[in-house]
Formats: C-alpha cells, structure tokens, sequence
C-alpha cells in the first residue's frame, strides 16, 4: 500500500497541494479535453467571493462548469476539476460486462441493487440483461459490478445498454490530486446530497447562530453577504451518518427582487463543510446572474420564477430561529486524506451502509485522478426531475408527520 501523502492545502477546502500546483499539473490537457475558456464572473456581483466558469463547448453533459474559492486560483481550480472530471465520465475506457442481474451474481459480487436510487418511468428487470462496469468496495476492498447507466456521462444519447431504471447523473463524480483525494470528495458529495434530500422530507430545523460563527475564513463569507445588503441564512443538515453537512440561502433584503443564491457543502471538518456552503451559495447566485450554464431552463429567469424563489428563501428565514449551535455539529480533522477516508467509512457503516463502491475512471497518460462514488442506501438528489424517495427519505417524512 502506497505511504499516505500530507495534505498541503487546507485554506478553503483539503488538497494534497496548492491550486496553483493544480493547474500547472492538469493545464497541458485542458486542450486535449475541449476547455476552451476560464472565465473570471466575480465582477458580476457585488459579493466578491471568486467564482469562475470553464466552458467545454463539444462538452457531451454541460457545456459550462462552475468553480469557486475564497482566492481566482482556487476558484479556478475547482471549476476546472469539474470540467475534468466530467469529460472522463463521458468517455469510460473501462471494461464492460453484458448480462442480466440474476447471471451475474452466479459468478461474481454486485452491488446490492435493492438499495440503489431509483427513477421514474420504469422499473429494474433483474432477469434483462445490461451493462455493468466493475468497481472495488472500499469496505471490503472486493471488486463488485455495478450498472454502467450510473456511471456513463454521455447525455447526447440514451442509456448505452442500461434499463434507464437508475439516475444518470454527475452525483459521486469527484477529481483530485491523488486517489484518496478524489475518493474523499467523491464520498462527500454523496453524504451531502443524501443530507439534502433529507432535510428536504422534514420540516426546517433552527437555523446556525451567525454569532457563534468564528472561523475566519467563514466570517469572511458571512461579512460579504452582509456588506452586499443580502439575508443570509444556514441550516446545519448534518443526517444520521454524522459528517459535517451545511445548507445556506442568501436573498435580497426586504422585498428587492433578484437572483437566490443556495449552496451546501460537507466534509469531515465542519468549518470547511460550512464555508464550501457559503460559497457556492455565491457561486449559485452568480450562475443565475451570468446565464451561463446551459442546463437551466429558460422559464426559471423570468420575474415571477425570480420572485417566487425569492419568496420561498424568506419565508424560510422567517419561520426558522437562528439559535442552532456550529459547534454541536461533529468534526474531525486529520493530515491526510487516507485517514479521512478511513473515518468516512467508519461513519457510513454506523449508519447502515454496507458498500461504498468506488469506479477508478482516471487515465494513466493523464496522470489525474477521477471517480464516480455509488453507496447503496444513500438518497439521490431530491430536486432531480425524476427523483423517487428511497428508504431513508420516506422514514424521515413518515417521522415528521
């Protein structure tokens, strides 16, 4: 097993190594992957936290990724990471496996597809046969089939030989600098939607006190929302599973009309998992100014849309009390992204989840690390078109009636 690796970056979020390192690493394929553009959106608002759009015209998903940071390297970085990484999702170079659910498990481990997302539309014939790509279960480190539908990126035509019982999404799509850091980032992003998805199927908890909001870099983001005349509102969304998960809102004051912004972030250390929501709540809001990603509906720029998103943020922040406090939300921090992801599936299997299946899509003339997470038994995005509610959401509404 390789030595563990230091993290080096621990500024506004964990990376094994500056974002200007970053950059000059991956800068000589950005071509190669159809990046054409960098571009700074900051100046569109008056927030002032760096936001950046990458653009990917022949992009076969979005043509437009979006990154943020509290410095443009950072920012840049981030944006371009998703831009990578989603182009490797496109392009899966990994063997495939042809047959139905019930022949496969004869000779080989699958992933417990009971527990899997499903969609709207159809259902799962475990006696059809489709693709499958192969993964390793980090709990038990065992190679297991999974479907491919959940894996491939390629939206310009139907599920390559899926059932299109499954979401296809970029949910547990994640890059880094080395394995382990891709498959942390990876790992969190599924607690953190599945987190959303919950908090969703409840009714609104307290919002956090701003005053017991000390780490600086949080204050930073706090001050700028407050110096641009926005509300700001955060719900601490941490689930079952007990990693750090934060969801914030910001609107005009009164009854100004204008963009929403909302973002939501996890992580192991609850001040990086704040401060990543806080942020792309930033990045959000300047998503909707710019216009520039090419996934959003026309319908969703008009006045009424605008004001009635913006009603919704307010009537939140009025019905819910800021007296949650930051530090009941757990935190754990260590020097490297191998204990992190150690501590991650410690959390997961606490909390019920048996498999966290891990696909290494990364290339080895690139020399840059890109996975796609699944974790049987996590919710899917609640907000997707097709969402059904799994078991974890339907508990969590039942609960609260």
């Amino acid at each position: 097993m390789p030595k563990a690796e230091k993290k080096a970056y621990l500024h506004d979020t964990h990376r094994l190594c500056d974002p200007a390192q970053t950059l000059a690493a991956v800068r000589p394929h950005l071509a190669g992957m159809g990046i054409t553009r960098i571009a700074n959106l900051t100046g569109l608002d008056r927030v002032g936290l760096p936001t950046v759009m990458v653009t990917r015209p022949n992009s076969r998903s979005v043509a437009v990724s979006l990154g943020k940071g509290l410095t443009l390297e950072a920012a840049q970085a981030s944006g371009v990471m998703e831009a990578i990484e989603t182009w490797h999702a496109e392009r899966v170079t990994l063997p495939l496996r042809l047959a139905s659910f019930q022949d496969l498990q004869k000779d080989a481990l699958v992933a417990d597809v009971e527990r899997l997302p499903r969609v709207t539309g159809t259902g799962f014939n475990p006696q059809r046969r489709m693709l499958w790509i192969e993964g390793t279960d980090l709990a038990t480190d065992k190679s297991h089939w999974l479907p491919y539908e959940m894996v491939d990126t390629d939206y310009t035509s139907p599920p390559c030989g899926g059932q299109g019982a499954f979401p296809r999404t970029t949910n547990g799509l994640a890059s880094g600098n080395n394995l382990a850091e891709a498959t942390c980032h990876a790992i969190c992003e599924l607690i953190e939607r599945d987190a959303i998805t919950l908090w969703h199927h409840a009714p609104a908890g307290p919002r956090v006190d701003p005053a017991a909001i000390d780490d600086p870099r949080c204050r930073v983001a706090m001050d700028r929302f407050a110096a641009a005349g926005l509300q700001a509102g955060v719900w601490d969304i941490t689930s079952d599973i007990g990693v750090a998960a934060f969801h914030c809102m910001i609107c005009e004051t009164g009854s100004r009309p204008g963009h929403i912004g909302i973002g939501s972030g996890c992580h192991p250390d609850r001040n990086i998992a704040l401060l990543r929501s806080l942020t792309e709540a930033a990045q959000t809001r300047l998503t909707y100014i710019s216009g520039a990603r090419d996934d959003l509906d026309p319908e969703e720029f008009t006045p009424s849309a605008s004001a009635e998103r913006a009603e919704y943020v307010r009537s939140l922040l009025t019905r819910t009390k800021a007296v949650a406090r930051l530090q009941d939300c757990p935190s754990f921090s260590s020097t490297s992204f191998e204990e992190d992801r150690a501590w991650l599936l410690r959390r997961l299997r606490a909390a019920g989840m048996q498999q966290v299946l891990i696909v290494d899509l990364s290339r080895r003339d690139l020399g840059i690390s890109v996975v796609r997470a699944v974790i049987p038994g996590l919710e899917a995005p609640h907000d997707d078109p097709d969402f059904i509610p799994g078991g974890r959401a339907s508990r969590t509404a039942e609960a609260s009636i």
